[in-house]
Parts: C-alpha cells; sequence; structure tokens
C-alpha cells in the first residue's frame, strides 16, 4: 500500500463498475488505533481488498479507532458501518450530511426517479432510477458529529475538520496541522471536476454552485499547498486547483444561460443541450439524472444572478431567458 510517511498510508479500495475506479482510503496511525478517512464502497471486493491493504501495512479491521467520512456518498461512506461493526470504532461526519443520512435512512425511496419525472424525463427514466435507487446501500447513522474548524479524535495529531460545502451540503476536508497538507475528499480533485447538482429545486434558498465556488475560494485562501484528494492521486498547487474549477464553473454557467430560450424549455431540455464528456444517449440513467441535478444548480446561480427565471410553478420545471 502507499506509503506516505509518518505515520499515513493510503489504500486505493475498488468502485465496481464506476469509472472513477478506486477511492483513496486514508489511514493515520494513532496510540489508540488508526483512523481512517473515508472508507470504500459497501461490496464485497471491496471489503476484501480494504482489509488485505490494512494487513498490509500492520494492522486490522480490527483495531481501527475511527472513520472519518468526508461526505455521505456511498463510495465513501459505504464500509464504515461494518467497519464499526468488527472494531467498535466510532463513525464521524459533519451535522448537514449526517441529516441526509437520516433521511435517506427513513425516507421513501424512488426519489431519484420522481425528480426526473418532474425536470420532464420520459416516464422509461423514472423507472430506470427507481430501480437503481432502490439497490444502493444506505450509510450508517454517525456516532459522531463534526462542526467546522473542530478538532478529530486523533490522539498525537492534530486534525481539523474544515466544512466546504458544494458536492454535498456537509462535505469537509481535513487539515493535517502537523504535515501541512489537507485530506480534500471530493471537493478537489487533481484532474475530475466534482459534482454539483440540486435536488430537488424547490429550496429557494440553496444555492451549491454558489455556496462550492464559495469554499473553493476559501480553500485557496487557506495557505495549504498540498493535496491527498479521495480520488486520483496526491498533488500540490490547492489555490491554482481551486481557480482551475471556479474558472470552469463560469464557462458552464455562460454555456447554459446561452441554451436557455427566451420561449422556455424545460430543466430536461435544458440538460439534454449541454456539453458532456458522452452523448445524452450514450449515458446511463444514473448519469443523466447526475446531469439533470448539475444543470439545475447552474440554472440556480443563472436565477439568483438575474439571467434566467423559471416560468410557472406547475411541473415540469421550466425556463426562459430574461
Amino acid at each position: 500500500m502507499p506509503d506516505h510517511g509518518d505515520g499515513l498510508w493510503s489504500v486505493p479500495v475498488p468502485i465496481p463498475g464506476n469509472p472513477l475506479g478506486k477511492t483513496l482510503v486514508y489511514v493515520l496511525e494513532s496510540p489508540k488505533g488508526p483512523v481512517l478517512i473515508d472508507a470504500g464502497w459497501e461490496h464485497p471486493e471491496s471489503w476484501k481488498v480494504l482489509k488485505a491493504g490494512l494487513l498490509d501495512i500492520g494492522t486490522s479491521v480490527e483495531d481501527v479507532y475511527g472513520v472519518v467520512v468526508t461526505h455521505m456518498h456511498p463510495d465513501h461512506a459505504g464500509l464504515a458501518g461494518r467497519i464499526r461493526e468488527r472494531s467498535g470504532a466510532w463513525i464521524a461526519m459533519h451535522r448537514n450530511d449526517a441529516e441526509l443520512v437520516e433521511m435517506i435512512r427513513t425516507g421513501p425511496r424512488g426519489e431519484m426517479g420522481q425528480w426526473v419525472t418532474r425536470a420532464g424525463a420520459p416516464p422509461s427514466e423514472r423507472i430506470a432510477l427507481t430501480e437503481f435507487d432502490s439497490g444502493v446501500h444506505a450509510p450508517a447513522r454517525p456516532d459522531r458529529i463534526l462542526e467546522d474548524r473542530e478538532l478529530v479524535d486523533l490522539p498525537g495529531r492534530t486534525l481539523r475538520a474544515i466544512l466546504t460545502p458544494g458536492h454535498t451540503p456537509g462535505h469537509i476536508c481535513l487539515h493535517d496541522e502537523d504535515r501541512d497538507l489537507l485530506f480534500t475528499g471530493d471537493h478537489l480533485l487533481p484532474e475530475i471536476t466534482p459534482h454539483v447538482g440540486l435536488y430537488p429545486y424547490d429550496r429557494p434558498d440553496v444555492d451549491p454552485l454558489r455556496t462550492y465556488m464559495d469554499a473553493l475560494q476559501m480553500t485557496a485562501e487557506l495557505g495549504v499547498d498540498d493535496a491527498m484528494p479521495a480520488h486520483q492521486y496526491a498533488f500540490s498547487g490547492i489555490p491554482r486547483r481551486a481557480k482551475e474549477i471556479i474558472e470552469h464553473h463560469e464557462e458552464r454557467l455562460a454555456e447554459v444561460a446561452a441554451i436557455v430560450p427566451r420561449s422556455g424549455a424545460t430543466l430536461w431540455e435544458v440538460a439534454q443541450r449541454c456539453h458532456w464528456s458522452y452523448t445524452w444517449e450514450e449515458m446511463l440513467p444514473i448519469s443523466r439524472h447526475l446531469a439533470t441535478g448539475e444543470t439545475a444548480a447552474h440554472l440556480r446561480t443563472l436565477e439568483n444572478r438575474g439571467i434566467v427565471h423559471r416560468v410557472g410553478a406547475e411541473d415540469p420545471i421550466r425556463f426562459a431567458h430574461r
């Protein structure tokens, strides 16, 4: 397993069937046992690799003292519950994502399908997404809530949670103040632009893209240069990368604004006309769902900038250029 020195390792845990490939689970040594940053996807192959990786660095799942979840997505939180069952470890995440976990665990399934229907998608999309939604494991409830700038229970080290919302409302980065590096989760990745979506559209006070870009600017001003992201590879140049992602979203905002006609279009139609890495027809239903949510986030920011407006209050959700 990659050894980053001074009691820090990473275990590349596979995400079966996902183009991201792997989640980098970081292992930090402590007198009470290792603390993990993220846990990986809930899948037999992922579990096997995580266990083997821990053994390879001289510890085990049973020794784990705690798991800090950067955010509640299944490729980060998925195995946390299984680790807790085997070791008695605590699970920590930010309050905002803990609330989402509770909603997922207690609320009805099938909301993905309802969302794309409201966006203007055909019935076949709802059926496919409802089936997908029912097959995703709900994340484990956390034992501990981390607030912004709070220290993690990591004996002998100073690891501080920093709220960086956008990818999820409660996404956190973790500043290792002893090494002066930042575990960035999905907030900052070296090549990929993290997904920022808006689900549902009915809360006018929520603007996740603006929140994300504000968090990127804050991250750039932390004075930390070295990043340990949850995917791809470690990199230097946090301020540079944050600026690149902000510029990318400004370009996307201009693109979406140019697509929205004065006569109006549904959210689904606007999303279809955006430029994506794959054609709309090539995308899996879950990818079209994510693309629609990302388009919605850009439209919300454009609404707040006074460039587009929502047409009517009925479904499907429609927008027009001012």
